[in-house]
């Protein structure tokens, strides 16, 4: 089926890439595996329990159901076995500012001494920030904390309709830069490394070329986690980005003046269904199993809303049209953006496997800044590329000392490491580390503790 509809003449690139794409779907559907009389394991269990196994599954089913409010959520994993603040996001540290957009955390230190430099986050707001947080063992932030930085992170509200004007221009003014802002007054440093993860990394370039535009230099280094700046390739998202699927989505925003965090999770599952959706079916449903305790596949249904505006703002504009390499063409603030005229140090890390930023898509990037880049691929994908603690080497990196004009140039005389890429981008930002100072705690400075962490805007559900 799927070998027919390529094919299929006369269609232009991006019909075809959707055909495919929506062709797959059905093919995964439809699998064998997927029906009970066609499923071995499945029907061997149905005879060993005398169908126990499906009555156990229809009741799971409509568990589901119900706390979907009639929509199907599909439970991966236990939900009863992690919370919050108790057993994941358990990093100490104190919530010291917060607006109508964030909560910025910092972290207590580890170290005696620190570096000068404070690091700040800057997590993607399709989800939350705990992704860098979930246990202690595969923690980023807790590692970060012990290599000695002082850490900010940003928590993003979880928006609801009173927040449905917020624009991509307020994420920067009300986020980004609202917590550099609060970093100074936290620690006494005008300085900082950021790091912006996914959205939060395009976030990032493009307030880098606005701060470029307006004389402000406070941010020494720029880290983006699978990040993308150009769009032109933008991977199996992009079939579900059309002019008459985008019509279709700002009127569904339009309701209620966010897009529902239940949308945004089917649209990501959707891109690997096999994975997220139909072994579940066949695991939760069929086999009438419970789902197996996973901390990233609960941090993988903790879901997130998006305020109308911001996400039409951004799905247009870079999604659709890809302004923000052209210059020019998107302004913030009132100020005509420019992303090739960054000149601050960039680590860019880019995962092999990403379904949501392609790596060869990412590495335009080190065509378009003017600053050194260093560009460094990992093993795996978006989420499980990034979240790899050293010591394990359970996923291994590439490098290159150069940055050729394609992707292909630059794997083709990488090297391959069979470990982690964290000590990678550690001994890379120790160079804009600004010295050491004696260790800072929350609340040293001008701003005082709020609560403690991970917060509150971070346990506000979606659903």
């Amino acid at each position: 089926m799927q070998a027919t509809v390529k094919q299929v003449d006369g269609l232009d690139d991006k019909t075809s890439k959707k055909i495919d794409f929506y062709t797959r779907q059905f093919v995964d559907a439809i699998a064998p595996s997927n029906f009970v009389l066609t499923n071995p394991e499945v029907l061997r269990a149905t005879i060993e329990t005398g169908g126990e196994n499906l009555v156990k599954g229809l009741d799971n089913l409509l568990k589901d159901l119900e706390r979907g409010k009639g929509r199907l959520m599909i439970r991966m994993t236990d939900l009863e076995k992690f919370k919050v603040g108790v057993n994941i996001a358990v990093t100490p540290g104190k919530v010291i500012y917060q607006n109508d957009l964030i909560q910025l955390i910092q972290y207590e230190p580890a170290t005696e001494t620190v570096k000068r430099r404070p690091l700040l986050i800057i997590p993607p707001w399709i989800n939350k920030f705990y992704i860098l947080d979930l246990r202690p063992e595969n923690s980023f932030i807790r590692w970060a904390v012990e290599q000695g930085h002082t850490v900010f992170v940003v928590s993003w509200v979880n928006p609801d309709e009173k927040l449905a004007e917020q624009t991509f221009e307020d994420y920067m003014r009300e986020g980004l830069l609202a917590a550099l802002d609060a970093l100074e007054q936290a620690t006494g440093e005008r300085e900082a490394n950021l790091i912006g993860y996914c959205l939060g990394g395009t976030l990032l370039a493009a307030t880098l070329a606005y701060m470029k535009a307006k004389g402000d230099d406070r941010i020494k280094s720029a880290t983006y986690f699978v990040a993308l700046v150009d769009f032109k390739e933008a991977g199996e998202l992009s079939v579900f980005i059309d002019e008459e699927q985008l019509h279709y989505l700002e009127e569904r925003m339009r309701a209620h003046g966010y897009l529902e965090g239940a949308d945004m999770a089917t649209t990501f599952n959707m891109l690997r269904a096999n994975d997220l959706i139909w072994s579940f079916v066949v695991n939760n449903y069929l086999l009438g199993k419970e789902p197996f305790p996973f901390d990233l596949l609960y941090w993988n249904s903790d879901s997130t809303r998006m305020p109308a505006a911001m996400h039409s703002f951004y799905l247009r504009n870079m999604y659709q049209e890809n302004k923000l390499v052209v210059p020019g063409g998107i302004s913030l603030a009132g100020v005509p953006i420019d992303v090739s005229t960054i000149t601050t140090p960039s680590f860019l890390l880019s995962t092999r496997e990403d379904h949501i930023a392609p790596w060869k898509s990412t590495y335009a990037a080190t065509q378009l800044y003017r600053g050194p880049v260093k560009f460094v691929l990992a093993a795996s994908g978006h989420i499980a590329g990034v979240v790899n603690p050293p010591g394990k080497s359970k996923y291994g990196h590439w490098e290159n000392a150069k940055n050729p004009p394609t992707a292909d140039e630059w794997l083709a005389t990488a090297k391959q490491y069979p470990d982690s890429w964290w000590p990678v981008w550690e001994k890379w930002i120790a160079k804009y580390a600004g010295g050491e100072v004696p260790a800072r705690k929350p609340g040293d400075g001008k701003l005082k503790p709020i609560e403690s962490a991970p917060g509150s805007y971070v346990l506000v559900k979606a659903n």
